[in-house]
């Protein structure tokens, strides 16, 4: 797995696009108190449960590789 360029600004627009995204379709309301993390899994298990993204295989899922999968995803949505 490469590390992408700016991957920390692509995992921040993940978040900022998923937690929207999940809050309007009803799915989740995220506290402030919520970590970085938790957000970034129930995110990745949204968009998989959406087919918005192809899961990882179990056994690779880590905070890592969910991180690196949102990036990649986030560096395709407009906004």
């Amino acid at each position: 797995m490469k590390k992408l360029k700016n991957e920390k600004e692509l995992v921040r627009k993940a978040i900022a696009i998923g937690t929207a995204y999940g809050e309007k379709r009803g799915a989740v309301e995220f506290e402030p108190t919520d970590s970085a993390s938790e957000k970034l899994e129930y995110i990745y298990r949204l968009l998989i449960h959406d087919k918005l993204i192809k899961p990882l295989p179990e056994e690779q899922v880590s905070q890592e590789t969910i991180r690196h999968r949102l990036a990649i995803w986030a560096s395709k949505q407009k906004a």
